[in-house]
């Protein structure tokens, strides 16, 4: 039975003990590089003789190993196993999906989620708001690349090399409509410079001239790698909804972070 500190803990829904070893183990894992049992201390903000004893019990399973001439400590071989199976594990397309209706019911604006597939930007999942938004996009349809908001939140965080064929035939028939979008230079140089405005803005907007009537803003769903593996996107007809400042384009950024996953 949990006695002192630990019982107390336990009274909270948590062990005291536990609590402070995963609390050196976080450090660990936000820190760049080994670390000297010194600075790891400080870091958690406990005395050295009690980090040295959590952090002797991380060796014994894996968890941590230790430099031999530095001394210094790092993540272990079971720590990269526990990270790899939770990696395979993160289904962020189907957890991004069932969140949806949430998206939708706070902004008031349809929502839909797209993932990058052979032919491109694909919807996978639609909710619509109890007011109908006249569109004729649907589950399949495929987005492009350059002018909507969903394929610009795809061009900015996937590596161009895997898009570079969708950006090439796109060019081709845009440059067949000069001025049609002209925010956007039709050469690689406007694209990249594109793909760095949304990058900068964390989300991509487009007025009606994609969907006539209708304006829409996407955020990416990011891995580790910080590279999108889908697209949340809200549709909806108020040319302030997709503003930087305003509550939807908040709710949605935020909405993706949520789902993605930290930068490695």
């Amino acid at each position: 039975m949990a006695t002192g500190p630990d019982r107390a803990s336990e009274a909270t829904g948590g062990i005291q003990s536990l609590d402070a070893a995963l609390r050196v183990l976080l450090a660990m894992m936000r820190l760049e590089g080994p670390v000297a049992l010194s600075e790891l201390a400080r870091e958690c903000d406990m005395p050295v003789s009690k980090v040295h004893r959590y952090l002797a019990s991380f060796l014994h399973v894996g968890l941590a190993r230790q430099a031999g001439r530095s001394g210094k400590y790092d993540l272990g071989a079971t720590a990269i196993e526990m990270g790899l199976a939770a990696l395979h594990r993160h289904d962020f397309v189907n957890w991004t999906a069932d969140e949806l209706p949430a998206l939708t019911a706070d902004t008031g604006m349809t929502a839909l989620l797209c993932v990058w597939a052979n032919s491109g930007a694909t919807v996978v999942r639609w909710e619509r708001t109890p007011t109908f938004v006249i569109t004729s996009l649907g589950l399949g349809t495929t987005l492009p690349l350059l002018t909507s908001a969903t394929g610009r939140a795809f061009l900015a965080y996937l590596p161009e090399a895997m898009l570079e064929a969708q950006i090439k035939r796109e060019l081709r028939t845009l440059k067949a409509q000069p001025g049609l979008f002209p925010e956007l230079s039709l050469d690689m140089k406007g694209v990249r410079a594109l793909a760095e405005r949304v990058r900068e803005a964390g989300y991509a907007k487009v007025d009606g001239r994609f969907i006539p009537g209708l304006v829409a803003a996407a955020a990416p769903v990011l891995d580790w790698q910080n590279e999108a593996v889908a697209v949340v996107a809200l549709i909806g007809s108020g040319p302030d909804d997709v503003e930087p400042d305003s509550p939807a384009v908040k709710a949605l950024k935020a909405f993706a972070a949520r789902h993605s996953l930290p930068a490695g």
